[in-house]
């Protein structure tokens, strides 16, 4: 059982430091892309992040609000709202008037997996939600300094054997794809790795940086700059969809750890009742805004894939993610209060 003050630093950071610094522009003196429903939107949008400033989930909501502002024609405010592992800000839009003007832009490590790692995540993905638009798609990758011993997977993977319980991997947080992932190759590999959750990918970097912990398993974004810098080496990618810097960094599955294929995403949800052309049309805009060539560089320049999918894509991604992610915390003994 994962206490609530572990929990507390729970938060799984796609960051991209430069992308904190995003401002948006204010759409007065842009012209529409899009023909604006007869009553749809009159004013702002704003799109939640439920996880702090800094981080990915704030990155990717700037930077694709400020392309969709252009195309609405309307200001995308930015509001996060942050706490128990992204299910505040969630459950807050959740609840919030079914009418178009409040979004969140979520991941599926509270959509997906929180519904099974909390006793009460305060919001029912499937019945309060409805799906917009899936985002981005990334692998996590697991990452060690440069000075490090371990020059490989198999290098790391041996001194877990020889030192049980005393090798160590970081993550954003407990309950993450990150913790997941390094709970999953710990599982497969037969092997006992010291689990060091932090709160957000930044202090676990550092950590790692400084030799307080073995390994890190984050987001591309997080490490992109330190991997191009010859500062981290990549020992795996979770998923072979790795795109950018990471594209050559063979998978966990290419170096026998089978069955392990974990793929990060973002996506784009409303409040359960939304009026199906307001959804249609926000879906169509947010796709848009996805595909701009300025949002796609960046995406890809950090390791992800844009997807942009149809509403009726990520609605059937999530359904089959929920039994999929229930069935492995289940196997890890997993929970959070």
């Amino acid at each position: 059982m994962t206490s609530a003050s572990q929990e507390k630093r729970r938060n799984w950071c796609l960051g991209v430091a430069g992308w904190a610094a995003l401002s948006l522009a204010h759409p007065a003196a842009l012209a529409q892309a899009l023909t604006p429903l007869p009553d749809f939107p009159r004013q702002s949008v704003t799109l939640v992040s439920p996880f702090p400033p800094g981080g990915g989930n704030d990155g990717i909501a700037r930077l694709l609000g400020n392309e969709l502002s252009k195309l609405i024609g309307q200001a995308v405010v930015i509001e996060n709202r942050a706490g128990a592992g992204g299910n505040l800000g969630t459950t807050a839009v959740a609840r919030a008037k079914p009418d178009g003007y409040t979004l969140v832009l979520s991941q599926n490590s509270v959509m997906a997996v929180n519904p099974s790692l909390y006793k009460n995540p305060g919001f029912d993905p499937l019945k309060d939600f409805v799906a917009l638009s899936q985002i981005t798609s990334a692998p996590l990758v697991l990452v060690v300094r440069a000075e490090s011993p371990h020059k490989s997977l198999a290098d790391y993977l041996k001194a877990a054997a020889e030192r049980p319980g005393k090798v160590s991997f970081a993550t954003p947080g407990n309950g993450t794809l990150s913790h997941l992932a390094g709970a999953t190759l710990a599982q497969k590999k037969g092997v006992t790795l010291m689990h060091v959750p932090y709160r957000g990918a930044g202090p676990a970097t550092n950590d790692l940086l400084g030799g307080s912990v073995d390994m890190l398993i984050t987001s591309p974004p997080s490490v992109e700059s330190l991997y191009s810098s010859g500062k981290v080496r990549a020992l795996a990618v979770t998923h072979s969809n790795a795109v950018g810097a990471f594209k050559n960094v063979p998978s966990l599955e290419q170096q026998g750890v089978s069955h392990v294929s974990i793929e990060g995403w973002y996506g784009v949800f409303a409040p359960a009742g939304t009026p199906k052309e307001r959804v249609q049309y926000l879906s169509e805009a947010i796709r848009k805004a996805a595909t701009a060539p300025a949002v796609v560089a960046r995406i890809n320049q950090d390791g992800a894939d844009v997807v942009a999918s149809t509403p009726e894509a990520l609605d059937k991604k999530l359904r089959a993610e929920i039994p999929h992610w229930a069935a492995l915390v289940k196997s890890l003994d997993l929970s959070i209060d």
